[in-house]
């Protein structure tokens, strides 16, 4: 094994750098992530930094710790939205959503990964619905896309798909993912509903004036949480 080691070991030249020289930069651009020397130390810092500014930590750490002041920063930074969402300012919500993500985000490798994963699905969840009202058709039809690949058996990346693609005209598609997302949450009313106001437009005949009662179940606004 020590001969393999051996045998692939290759030097790499770096610098040292800012805070107290707990992170690591390419040797010629001062930079932890350069394409031009093609590496990229942004990783490796975040867990120096990390062990830097814990020094009590244990190495390796124990598999059930969480870091509860991110956890806090995350919850405060998506109320932060939630507030600007249902005040109407689409736009700054946005904003505060796409904050609380980047922030989730800097959870330490050893943290259970299902809690970064409840924590993007929630706060993507709002932003699709944050885009979806701004009428950024695409961009909330990506956020509900991975809301669904982060967490699959969660109704909401399907209830939130299903909207915008409503939206988007694609009525057959929207018809799929809220199936989908019943097969889940087969109790799901606001889902229910939804299904059946898309099936109430795919049925639909131009030229009648049609209503559906389902709309009266259907908030006039999205609802983030």
């Amino acid at each position: 094994m020590q001969a393999m080691i051996e045998a692939s070991f290759r030097p790499v030249e770096f610098a040292l750098g800012p805070p107290e020289n707990v992170s690591v930069l390419c040797p010629v651009h001062k930079v932890e992530k350069c394409a031009d020397c093609d590496v990229d130390y942004a990783g490796l810092n975040r867990l120096s930094r990390t062990l830097h500014t814990n020094t009590n930590l244990r190495c390796p750490p124990p598999p059930n710790l969480v870091n509860k002041q991110l956890t806090q920063a995350v919850t405060n930074t998506k109320e932060e939205g939630n507030a600007l969402f249902k005040g109407g300012l689409y736009d700054k919500a946005i904003q505060r959503y796409t904050m609380a993500a980047n922030v989730a985000t800097q959870r330490a490798p050893w943290e259970h990964q299902a809690l970064l994963r409840e924590e993007l699905a929630t706060v993507l969840s709002n932003r699709a619905a944050a885009y979806l009202e701004a009428g950024d058709y695409i961009a909330s039809l990506v956020d509900a896309e991975v809301v669904i690949q982060l967490r699959r058996n969660w109704s909401k990346g399907y209830f939130r798909k299903a909207k915008v693609l409503v939206k988007m005209d694609r009525k057959s598609e929207a018809k799929e993912a809220i199936q989908v997302g019943l097969a889940f949450d087969p109790d799901n009313k606001v889902c229910s509903s939804v299904r059946l106001l898309v099936c109430a437009h795919l049925n639909f005949v131009p030229g009648t004036a049609r209503r559906t009662r389902t709309n009266r179940f259907l908030p006039r606004q999205e609802r983030v949480q």
